[in-house]
């Protein structure tokens, strides 16, 4: 099984995506200094995670869930966020957005790459992201 870590590194760089979850080096040996230690919230069941991500340009994120919370905002490019039981969203540079737990969703890319910054409040010892059917 792959840890947190190791599932968003797996998971946003195949989908054309360049990140380093908090915490980690990047390939080059360098600290990435936009990323902080993982935090602890209080109590022993989660934890929090910043990740900075590239998507391709055109490129689907493909639908899943998080055990735990998403807080993401665009720093450039945009999409469409589909989200399971809301209106699918445009989204823009300067967009914040917030997924609730276990809640199936999407991204699609549009034709330039973006940027966004996404902190999960997720439960400890869960893959950071599952896979979930349409």
């Amino acid at each position: 099984m792959l840890t947190r870590r190791g599932f968003a590194t797996c998971a946003l760089c195949a989908a054309g995506a360049c990140c380093w979850p908090s915490g980690r080096s990047r390939a080059d040996g360098r600290h990435h200094p936009h990323h902080a230690e993982p935090g602890r919230i209080p109590g022993d069941k989660m934890v929090t995670l910043q990740v900075l991500a590239e998507i391709g340009a055109n490129f689907v994120v493909p639908r899943h869930t998080h055990p735990g919370v998403e807080n993401s905002t665009l720093l450039e490019g945009g999409g469409v966020l589909v989200v399971k039981g809301v209106s699918d969203r445009t989204a823009k540079p300067g967009d914040s957005f917030q997924i609730p737990y276990e809640t199936p969703h999407l991204f699609r890319n549009g034709p330039a790459k973006t940027r966004l910054v996404a902190v999960y409040v997720v439960e400890k010892d869960k893959p950071l992201a599952t896979p979930a059917p349409e």
